[in-house]
């Protein structure tokens, strides 16, 4: 099921371009979600299939973007832009995170939503959520969230490109820094040109190479915090598998010269399974709980959104 959806997300993306592929498989994950015909199913035969789509197919994903980083396409940024891009990811983080502990979000919540408006979205959610083992319903109100401003920020950021007086790179600097998800990254930038979708490519990126040291940083937290309560069962790895997975395919991406066809099958396999994972991610979603209980986490995310904006337009403009 997972599958055909990512293949109706592709048809979607298709007809629509300005649809991101994952941004359409996560919204029909939620449609799906929605359905009381399915739920059943949904709960039943098709949750191993489904589970196993947003965790294993997830990871896998994970690993495989980050042959989509080479250092040297980072430090030619340069050191203001990738200490700014920096900062940016670890004040949107940890102000999120603060945020939403401050309102009482529960469970795993303020974690997920900080590292998904923090790095690079749905995936970055569902990354470390495999870490902390956070609960479907606490993994499905931050993916809802994440993809509904990112959304938004394709159809907000390109109305204030002008009035805000930004040239088309600052502008693809601005949409790098400030958007959740590359594909929404892609969508919002390239209207600006090829040149502004460079940069803010590999602005988003650098952000994208932020997800290692958060996710391995949080796993050596909850290590420490199971050792302490004399757990020792169960404590996640100081270093993810995928994580480490992750580096090394960064790692090859920089220093060995990868022919373009393996990049071109490496990034088809890997936005197939992130929309696989993405959509069974979406099927968690259940909109009547979001809107009941989800008033707190709605704001976080509203204003997490509007933090991460507001400091990448202060660093395109100081910079």
């Amino acid at each position: 099921m997972a599958g055909l959806a990512a293949l109706v997300a592709w048809g979607v993306h298709a007809a629509v371009p300005a649809v991101p592929l994952l941004t359409a498989a996560v919204l029909l994950g939620i449609v799906v979600g929605q359905l009381p015909v399915l739920r059943p199913a949904l709960t039943g035969v098709l949750a191993p299939g489904l589970t196993l789509a947003s965790h294993s197919l997830m990871r896998l994903g994970v690993v495989l973007l980050g042959l989509k980083l080479s250092l040297v396409d980072i430090i030619a940024l340069g050191w203001v832009t990738i200490t700014s891009t920096v900062l940016i990811v670890l004040l949107t983080f940890f102000g999120t995170l603060w945020l939403g502990r401050r309102v009482g979000l529960p469970g795993h919540q303020p974690l997920l939503i900080a590292t998904g408006f923090a790095v690079c979205g749905a995936s970055a959610i569902g990354a470390m959520s495999g870490v902390v083992k956070a609960k479907d319903r606490d993994t499905a109100t931050p993916v809802a969230l994440v993809t509904l401003c990112g959304t938004l920020a394709i159809g907000v950021l390109p109305l204030l490109w002008h009035p805000l007086g930004l040239t088309d790179l600052q502008f693809g600097h601005w949409v790098g820094a400030g958007v959740h998800d590359v594909g929404q990254v892609v969508a919002t930038a390239q209207i600006a040109g090829s040149a502004a979708l460079a940069v803010a490519v590999v602005v988003k990126l650098t952000r994208v190479l932020m997800l290692a040291p958060l996710v391995a940083s949080v796993a050596v937290y909850e290590r420490r915090r199971a050792g302490s309560s004399g757990r020792t069962a169960g404590r996640p790895p100081v270093v993810p598998l995928f994580v480490a997975g992750f580096l090394a395919m960064v790692l090859v991406r920089t220093v060995v010269p990868v022919p373009p066809a393996v990049l071109d099958t490496a990034d088809l396999v890997q936005t197939v399974l992130l929309a696989m994972a993405l959509f069974g991610l979406g099927t968690a979603v259940r909109l009547t709980d979001l809107v009941r209980t989800g008033g707190r986490a709605l704001g976080v995310g509203l204003a997490s959104w509007l933090l991460i904006a507001v400091l990448a337009l202060a660093a395109v403009q100081l910079g």
